[in-house]
């Protein structure tokens, strides 16, 4: 299966393929609201702002897999990131990122890029993945990497595949 198969459902439960996103460099971040790493939601908002008319855009899927860190429903976290972080971005019904029941998605993100010394496992709230705008995945960022520290690799993906066209 390739990236663009896979079925996600909007955070609005509206379910779509990952097709709707074929051609744009995707930034997929697994995210939480009561995580200390929740701040980074602005980070992720300024780069999707200031790259979204380039082909940058940025996927937010909430997780409660880590410390019962993303404990609301799907209404109460698209009201905690929109009237907290102003998040346009695109969110996604809560899921499962690691065990039996990882989401396809996730299971495809780790299959192709996997941790440090290979491990697969996401190991926290607001692990990320760079994809092309062909779909493959080309980078996983830690948690505590902040969207500032990887916004000069998204320029390069931006500028060269933009290139392309």
């Amino acid at each position: 299966m390739n990236l663009y198969e896979i079925t996600v459902t909007t955070i609005a439960g509206q379910a779509e393929t990952m097709e709707t996103y074929r051609g744009q460099v995707l930034l997929i971040v697994n995210v939480a609201s009561k995580c200390g790493f929740t701040g980074q939601y602005a980070g992720l908002e300024a780069l999707y702002r200031r790259y979204r008319d380039k082909g940058l855009t940025i996927l937010g899927f909430p997780c409660d897999q880590f410390g019962h860190q993303e404990p609301g429903n799907e209404a109460e976290i698209q009201s905690f990131c929109s009237l907290t972080y102003d998040v346009t971005f695109p969110l996604f019904a809560k899921i499962e990122v690691n065990g039996s029941d990882a989401h396809p998605l996730y299971q495809h993100l780790k299959k192709a890029r996997p941790g440090l010394f290979g491990s697969e496992a996401i190991k926290w709230n607001f692990t990320k993945f760079l994809v092309n705008r062909e779909g493959q995945v080309l980078k996983r960022y830690a948690p505590s990497d902040a969207p500032e520290k990887i916004e000069d690799d998204l320029k390069e993906m931006i500028e060269l595949s933009a290139g392309d066209t």
